[in-house]
C-alpha cells in the first residue's frame, strides 16, 4: 500500500449507503478494510434467524453456496462503489468463474470474506473473492461487477 492510499471501514448504515440492499438480502455485516480500487475485507455473521435457514435442509442448516456468492459479490460491489468515478452509480452482479467450495458454513459462523481486484476494463471489474470461517477455506471464486447509471 503507497502512502496515499488510505484504509477504510464501514459499518452497516455506511454499507447500506454504498449498495442498494435491504433485509432480507443485505449479505455483509460490516467493511472491515478498504482501499478502493483495490481490495476490501468484510464478514457475514451467519445466525440461525436467517430467513433461507426455514427451507435449506432446516433439520442440518447450511448457508446455500449461492448465497455465500452474493455476499461476496455485494462485497465487491461496495469496493466499486468507494471509488470516486463511480459515486451515484450502480453496481450489478455480471458473472461468475471458478466458484469453489470448500467447506460448509452453518449458523453461528462468521464468513470472513475478502476481495482484491484483478482486472478493470470499462464499467466492468473483475476480482479474485474468498471466504473463511475460523480461518479455514470455505469458498473461492472470480466474480464480475458492471458499473451502471442508475434508473
Amino acid at each position: 500500500m503507497t502512502q496515499t492510499e488510505s484504509k477504510m471501514s464501514f459499518d452497516i448504515m455506511q454499507i447500506m449507503d454504498l449498495i442498494p440492499h435491504r433485509y432480507p438480502f443485505l449479505l455483509i455485516d460490516k467493511i472491515t478494510e478498504c482501499v478502493p480500487g483495490k481490495y476490501v475485507k468484510g464478514y457475514k455473521n451467519v445466525s440461525m434467524n436467517e430467513n433461507f435457514f426455514q427451507g435449506h435442509f432446516p433439520n442440518n442448516p447450511v448457508m446455500p453456496g449461492v448465497l455465500q456468492i452474493e455476499a461476496m459479490a455485494q462485497l465487491c460491489s461496495g469496493l466499486v462503489m468507494t471509488m470516486p468515478e463511480y459515486k451515484g452509480k450502480l453496481a450489478l452482479f455480471a458473472g461468475i468463474d471458478n466458484a469453489r467450495f470448500k467447506r460448509v458454513v452453518r449458523p453461528g459462523d462468521r464468513l470472513d470474506m475478502e476481495a482484491e481486484v484483478i482486472k478493470m476494463r470499462g464499467p466492468i471489474v473483475k476480482a479474485k473473492v474468498m471466504g473463511h470461517v475460523d480461518g479455514e477455506a470455505a469458498v473461492e471464486a472470480e466474480l464480475m461487477v458492471a458499473i451502471q447509471d442508475k434508473h
